[in-house]
């Protein structure tokens, strides 16, 4: 079954120039031309993945970002002509999974695509843990098979981006792990000013997961070296 990916801009000749890389590829594609279509096609149609601009009528890409996050956690490329690094990071705050900026390769569009779709369908299939109670840390617990963390016995709404770096840091629990570590075992590509980004993820689990995340228990830093999931003894 092919993959089915939405390109959204109000641009028809960035639009229909994607769909034909993406078609080559033996992507299915569906095109939208403002933030409200791509909100209609995202839920009724079997979209496995997003590529927004930002700057659109009637919706803007962010905002529809946001509204699409409240029912779907599949991924998501932002694009826009802004390339400054807080464009970026608003981006991600906001539900992103990646940026690109305009002008892009389509070489490396397409290998983003590719990346995304590739962790987002085989995410926790490989080295998956069988037990019925998955991997247990304090309050915390991930069940690799169904690809969720649970809080309190409360199942946590997760991207795909941030179940992978819950999964990664929930398997190594006390060991410190650098941004630019994260980034190449989440995202499988070379980590280029990684920072910031990561950063954005882990800000945005520590609102889920921790009681407060201006003193997270859970998800530490250990600033000048990376981040950690911090061993909490398990509740009886």
């Amino acid at each position: 079954m092919n993959e089915c990916v939405l390109v959204v801009d109000d641009d028809r000749e960035i639009v229909r120039a994607i769909a034909l890389l993406l078609e080559k590829e033996g992507y299915r594609v569906l095109e939208a031309y403002d933030g409200m279509e791509a909100l209609e096609l995202a839920v009724e149609q079997p979209v496995r993945l997003i590529i927004m601009d930002v700057m659109m009528p009637r919706l803007d890409g962010l905002s529809a970002v946001l509204k699409i996050r409240e029912r779907k956690n599949i991924p998501i490329i932002v694009l826009s002509a802004k390339s400054e690094e807080t464009d970026k990071i608003l981006g991600l705050s906001m539900g992103a999974d990646d940026y690109v900026a305009k002008p892009f390769s389509s070489q490396e569009l397409l290998a983003r695509v590719k990346s995304h779709l590739r962790r987002y369908t085989m995410l926790g299939d490989i080295h998956a843990e069988t037990q019925d109670d998955g991997i247990r840390n304090g309050r915390l617990c991930y069940r690799p098979s169904e690809r969720t963390l649970y809080a309190d016995g409360e199942a946590v709404k997760l991207t795909a981006t941030e179940t992978k770096i819950i999964e990664l840091l929930m398997r190594n629990p006390g060991r410190i792990f650098p941004a630019e570590e994260i980034y190449r075992r989440v995202w499988e590509e070379d980590a280029f000013a990684a920072e910031n980004t990561v950063m954005v993820h882990i800000r945005r689990i520590r609102e889920k997961i921790e009681l407060n995340p201006r003193k997270p228990e859970y998800l530490k830093v250990v600033w000048g070296i990376g981040y950690k999931m911090e061993k909490i003894e398990n509740h009886p």
